[in-house]
């Protein structure tokens, strides 16, 4: 066996392994809105609805990358909990397709309803050790308001896109996108149902991209 001739060739493999295993990742900040309200328990995750304007308060975003991508992946299955009388997770995120549960954990009934046009449902009132309809499945894109019909505070958000990249931003407005396919694109961020930021975006394999929407 020739050393001389395999060292070379393993020293390409090893690297085109490392290049392989390189996450492309898109990374900065969303300026967000204002809190409503003080960010007191019973109101946290309240959705203000100023103007025909739906947002949840304290604000938050969704950073998603916008293009063509491979649908053949099964959908995942997500869940929209309701702990201490309000949605634990307010503005949830889903790729089209995905089933999404709402699983109880109070001690008392809720009963989760949504008239939004992109996906209309009733799961009738059941408690913690009742099952409801097991999942609901969001096949359109669109923005779906969730109301209790026991607690008439309670009010989550369920934002369907057709991408698989998406991630909420944290309450500073700070997100980070990894393991993306290099190519040029479009990195949206949703701040509420009539703010939809847009930038033009090229990532390159194994690259770090830092953008914020000011």
């Amino acid at each position: 066996m020739n050393f001389s001739t395999l060292l070379p060739c393993c020293a390409l493999l090893l690297a085109l392994g490392s290049a392989a295993h390189a996450q492309t990742v898109v990374e900065g900040r969303v300026e967000l809105p204002k809190a409503h309200s003080a960010p007191v328990m019973n109101k946290r995750y309240e959705i203000v609805t100023k103007g025909g304007v739906i947002a949840t308060d304290p604000p938050t975003a969704v950073v998603y990358l916008e293009g063509s991508f491979d649908r053949a992946a099964p959908a995942p299955t997500a869940q929209m909990v309701q702990k201490d009388l309000v949605f634990v997770t307010p503005l949830l995120p889903v790729r089209v397709g995905t089933k999404v549960e709402f699983p109880n954990l109070d001690d008392t009934y809720h009963n989760i309803f949504s008239y939004s046009p992109v996906k209309r449902f009733d799961l009738g009132r059941y408690r913690s050790n009742e099952t409801p309809v097991p999942f609901q499945i969001f096949d359109q894109p669109g923005l779906v308001t969730l109301h209790c019909d026991i607690h008439e505070h309670m009010r989550g958000l369920i934002l369907v896109l057709e991408t698989p990249h998406f991630v909420r931003t944290d309450p500073e407005g700070r997100y980070r996108l990894a393991g993306l396919p290099a190519g040029r694109y479009t990195l949206k961020a949703w701040v509420n149902s009539k703010t939809t930021l847009e930038r033009a975006v090229e990532l390159k394999n194994g690259a770090t991209l830092h953008l914020d929407f000011p």
